[in-house]
């Protein structure tokens, strides 16, 4: 690099460093470490393989060996979580100027808890394999749904995710749902509570925000949007229900849209493709839209008369 390339670089390091001073929250020095999204993505893959062993990670595990595989993997992801979980709460200790708080304490009831209730996950996620395998004639072999379905693998991820909400964690189970998001198209916040037996089809383009409620043996399928009906408010609506309720057996149907936190899909209830909703829907009611008017111009309109 010659004399001139070295003297614009460094005119466009104080170009760029001065910026930073104008936007100080889009910056993280002089600070604790934060998680590393890449190690929270590692430690995704390790909690998949202890939720289906022998399908994710590591495979051709023997019986009389698969105790110690599962206790060498929780010590792993032990390891993983205790430093991405301290990092998380010592940064949202300093955010929220807390000098009580006791971080390897608090780590460490929390993966106690979280791994407390891994058998629970578990128990659940076979739920959301049979709804699948039970709601697709695509498939004949839940191997293929657990080894390939997009929507079992963001709702896996969710649901550990959403365990780790619960627990009080902050950054990191954000960071998983928005992974699955990035992997899938499918966007669920850690949030949601999203009871059995729930069945993602195809997948892309759904988003289910932070305070839906979603029932058992419901069905959704791709492009569907579980939204809020206005953001405008901001931080003002921190902790306000803004998106809807879907309670049981009901089936939302492909690019349907279902807004604000007052609004309640009633059990059984069947959405049609593309329908807008802002209002409650009794129980047991099917939604749809009047079919559009089909024009047909040029050589195909005796075809189709």
């Amino acid at each position: 690099m010659n004399k001139k390339s070295h003297q614009q670089i460094a005119s466009l390091v104080d170009m760029i460093a001065s910026s930073y001073s104008e936007h100080q929250d889009t910056i993280h020095l002089d600070a604790n470490a934060l998680p590393n999204k890449s190690v929270i993505i590692e430690v995704i893959m390790m909690l998949r393989g202890l939720i289906f062993p022998g399908f994710l990670g590591r495979q051709n595990l023997k019986t009389e060996t698969f105790e110690y595989y599962i206790g060498d993997l929780l010590i792993n992801i032990y390891e993983i979580l205790h430093e991405q979980i301290g990092y998380a709460l010592k940064h949202q200790a300093i955010k929220k100027n807390d000098v009580t708080l006791d971080i390897e304490q608090k780590t460490n009831e929390i993966i106690q808890a979280f791994f407390t209730k891994i058998p629970e996950i578990r128990e659940v996620l076979a739920t959301d394999v049979q709804a699948a395998y039970d709601g697709d004639p695509a498939t004949d072999d839940k191997s293929e749904i657990i080894f390939s379905y997009p929507g079992i693998l963001a709702v896996s991820i969710y649901r550990l995710a959403h365990e780790l909400h619960l627990l009080g964690v902050p950054l990191i189970p954000r960071t998983m749902t928005e992974y699955a998001h990035s992997i899938t198209g499918i966007d669920i916040h850690a949030g949601a509570k999203i009871g059995r037996y729930f069945f993602i089809d195809h997948g892309t383009g759904v988003v289910i925000g932070e305070t839906t409620t979603i029932g058992n043996n419901v069905k959704i399928y791709q492009g569907v949007t579980l939204g809020a009906l206005s953001v405008r408010g901001g931080q003002a609506l921190r902790g306000v229900k803004r998106h809807p309720t879907l309670q049981d057996n009901v089936t939302v149907y492909s690019g349907a849209s279902i807004f604000g936190g007052e609004t309640i899909i009633g059990s059984g209830a069947v959405i049609g493709s593309n329908v807008f909703i802002t209002k409650s829907v009794p129980a047991d009611t099917k939604v749809s839209i009047k079919p559009p008017e089909l024009l047909f111009k040029g050589q195909a309109d005796d075809a189709f008369k």
